[in-house]
Parts: structure tokens; C-alpha cells; sequence
């Protein structure tokens, strides 16, 4: 079984679970991305061993459980896990987005370093891949389920054992999938110099907490598909201050890659729209960078200008 190990628990670092599915410093596809893929969830989820089932854990899915164990706990693996409570729901597949919620524990004192999750919104939801510390704690276990995982001790990392319970799950293709404006006034507004490079306007109201979407030119191409390989323009800018952030007009260059290599948002404001289409996207920071993920824009609603040059399948 591969895994890595996890650290400390906090808050800024809860959504280490799901590092295999976060997504790339910007618009540009990410040459870290896992390549766990090719593992089976059902098949790596990690065993259980001693450690884990020495764990006594108590309480209602979904509320911080009580937890005793005799510490120090050492997990004769890199990652034991045990399930504590069997859910009923679906089952979780390959790139579904979980939302779950962890409380975590120095499995040399048995003191609790953190619990998340519990309250909402404390986690965003994450894809689960196998081979990722998520995907091998929870393995394709149904929504409900709670386990429990203990790690070894690492160079840079003490022991730990989390509880994690898996509260929610969201098929990858109906994940952060694009509307409408409701209020085309409350949406931002674009105007375009002699050049055809973009300036956003963004109104002051709250930003939209779905995936936004408004075709400002329809092209007559081809139509983009999942997985499909696009060159496109595009400009980015934050909901919060209206400031750019990225943007390849001003590289004067435009840039290529799979749809499925970019925030969740920006990929599937591609997917379903014409070569030469002009699109006005914004994405909540779930469906962008995410909160909790270190990254400079993961709290920020973010909007993209986006032109579709070209398509590839």
C-alpha cells in the first residue's frame, strides 16, 4: 500500500487529506497532479491493525466524538485504519468530492491537536483518489461511515491518530457544474480596448456561491468536451477587490491544457461551449484554489474572462 504521511492536524493544513486532488497555482495545469489514478479505492484502502482498533470512539456521526485510547499508540504500519461506524449512504467513487470531518490526536500523549469539520465549513470538500491519504483512510466507504486512522511517526511529523467521518458526497461530473446569473446586475460587467484584452468591472455585492456563468460571444466551433485539450485566453481577477491575479492577455500569449488540469470552476466553464466563445466565469473558492489548501487565493470568489481559441480531444 502507498501513502504518505499526514502532519499535525490544523486548520490551515485540514485539507491534507486531500492533497492528491487540490488544484494548480494558477489557471496552468499542474505538473504535480497525482498519478493514484491508476490504483483501485475499494482495492487500497488501507487495514486495520492494533492501533486502530484499540481506538474507543463514541458519539453521532457528523459530531466531535468522544475518543480514549491508551497512548502511547503505535501503528505497527505507515497507515492503519479501522471503521468504527458503517454508513448507509452511496458509496464514494473515484474523484467524487467528499465533505467529512477530522479530529486529531498525538498518539504519544493522546492529546487532541484539533478537531474540523464538525461545525461545517470548517473543511471545503475534496476530490478522493486512491492512493492519496484520504482515498486509503477511507476507501470507498458508503456516507455515514466513520474510521479511524493511525499513522507512524515520521523525521518531521509525530504519531497521530484522526477520527474522520464522511459526511457528504458529490459525483465529479456534478461538482461545481456552471448556472446562470440570477441577478445579471449583481454580476460583473466587461468592456474590451481596441486590442480585445479585457477589463472586469465587479460589482459590490456578495459574490454568488455557485459556479457563475455568462456567454458574452457565442463562436460557431467546435464544442469543448471533458478531457478535451483548449488554448485559450483568459483573464483573472478577485471577486473581493476586483485586482488581477493572472492573466495571459497581459503575457500577450495564450495558454493550453486539459480541461480536467485547472480548478474545478474554471475546467467546467469550458466544457459544453463553441471554439471561439467568449465566457464570463466566477467560482466560489470551493471550486477554485479552496480554503484551507496554503494557496494565496484559497478564500477568494474568483472571475475569469476566458476566450476559447482551440480544441483538441
Amino acid at each position: 500500500m502507498r501513502v504518505r504521511p499526514l502532519v499535525a492536524l490544523s486548520v490551515a493544513a485540514a485539507a491534507v487529506f486531500a492533497l492528491a486532488g487540490c488544484a494548480a497555482d494558477s489557471a496552468q495545469p499542474d505538473p504535480t497532479a497525482s498519478s493514484a489514478a491508476a490504483l483501485d479505492l475499494c482495492a487500497d484502502v488501507a487495514a486495520p491493525g492494533a492501533a486502530s482498533d484499540a481506538v474507543e470512539v463514541s458519539g453521532e456521526v457528523g459530531v466531535e466524538p468522544t475518543v480514549t485510547f491508551t497512548a502511547p499508540l503505535e501503528a505497527e504500519d505507515v497507515l492503519e485504519r479501522t471503521v468504527v461506524v458503517e454508513g448507509t449512504g452511496d458509496k464514494v467513487g473515484e474523484g467524487d468530492y467528499v465533505t467529512y470531518a477530522v479530529a486529531a490526536y498525538d498518539a504519544s500523549t493522546g492529546e487532541l491537536l484539533e478537531s474540523a469539520g464538525y461545525a461545517g465549513g470548517e473543511i471545503p470538500p475534496a476530490p478522493i483518489v486512491a492512493g492519496s491519504v484520504l482515498g486509503d483512510a477511507l476507501g470507498c466507504a458508503p456516507v455515514g461511515t466513520r474510521v479511524t486512522a493511525v499513522t507512524q511517526a515520521t523525521e518531521t511529523t509525530a504519531a497521530a491518530v484522526y477520527i474522520i467521518d464522511l459526511l457528504a458526497a458529490v459525483p465529479a461530473d456534478k461538482w461545481c457544474q456552471p448556472v446562470e446569473p440570477t441577478d445579471p446586475a449583481a454580476f460583473p460587467t466587461v468592456e474590451f480596448d481596441a486590442d480585445g484584452a479585457p477589463t472586469v468591472t465587479v460589482p459590490a455585492v456578495p459574490a454568488p456561491t455557485e459556479v457563475t456563468l455568462e456567454v458574452l460571444t457565442e463562436g460557431d466551433g467546435d464544442t469543448v468536451e471533458a478531457g478535451d485539450s483548449v488554448t485559450v485566453d483568459y483573464h483573472g481577477v478577485k471577486w473581493s477587490d476586483g485586482t488581477v491575479f493572472d492573466s495571459s492577455w497581459d503575457r500577450g500569449e495564450p495558454a493550453t491544457f486539459a480541461t480536467t488540469q485547472v480548478v474545478a470552476g474554471f475546467g467546467n466553464a469550458l466544457v459544453g461551449q463553441k471554439v471561439g466563445s467568449t465566457v464570463l466565469v466566477s467560482m466560489p473558492p470551493s471550486c477554485g484554489y479552496g480554503a484551507s489548501t496554503g494557496h494565496e487565493l484559497q478564500n477568494e470568489t474568483l472571475v475569469f474572462v476566458i476566450s476559447i481559441e482551440a480544441v483538441e480531444d
